[in-house]
Parts: structure tokens; sequence; C-alpha cells
């Protein structure tokens, strides 16, 4: 299983985003295949986008949760970012690369390359706590 979680917050007032990154950087790892992406918002550059992609199996994912929320606990962001975050997360079901030029053929969801089996996912959303 492979799942993506976006999270967005915005600086407070004065803030930069390096000060987010020494106050958010992890210094705990999750045990599984683990990256992180962030971006700065090109229209409001106090805005902080951090998309997270994590391989792993449910039960693996679910413990990472907790590791993720500890570290947050022992490194708290109150001083630099605004009390509103917004969070999404969900189950990648599918990678494309449209990098090259002309026609692409269609082809079913997949990823590294092995085909998506979109059972086993829809299973694993309906275990997943709301």
């Amino acid at each position: 299983m492979k799942t993506v979680a976006i999270v967005t917050r915005r600086l407070k007032e004065g803030k930069k985003y390096e000060d987010f990154r020494k106050a958010w950087y992890h210094t705990v790892g999750f045990g599984t295949p683990t990256k992180m992406f962030t971006a700065i918002n090109v229209n409001n550059p106090r805005e902080i986008i951090v998309m997270g992609f994590v391989e792993t199996e449910l039960d693996k994912y679910l413990a990472g949760l907790k590791i993720d929320v500890k570290e947050r606990l022992n490194n708290p962001l109150d001083d630099i970012i605004e009390p509103e975050i917004d969070r999404k997360f969900g189950i990648v079901v599918s990678e494309d690369d449209f990098s090259s030029e002309g026609a692409i053929d269609y082809k079913d969801a997949s990823i590294n390359g092995k085909e998506t089996d979109l059972e086993k996912v829809n299973q694993e959303l309906s275990e997943m706590p709301r």
C-alpha cells in the first residue's frame, strides 16, 4: 500500500520557511519507505505544503502515524505556524508519467510498474480509521 498525506500550514507573520523546517524536521525515522516533499505556495509564500509518501502495510502505516504525533509533541510548531492546519490523507492508486511528447496510450492504474489491485484498495479504505 502506498499512501499520501498532504498537510498545509500557514506561517505566522514574520516567520520564514527556515524557521518552519528547523521546528518540523523529523529526527526519528518511520522504519518504512517514506519520502516527504515540501513546497512553498507560489500564490501565498506564507503557506507551506508538505506531501508525504509512505509505502507500507496498513498496520505499519497506523503505527507510523503514532510516531508522527509523538514527534510533533516533542517539536511543537506553535511559535511558527497559525493554529489552522489542513490535512488530507489518501491511498495512492496510480502513478503516471506524462513526460514524453506526443500521444500516450491508456494504461490501467499501477504503481512501480505493478497493476493496482483496486479491490484491495477498497478493502484497505474500509479499514482506515475516520
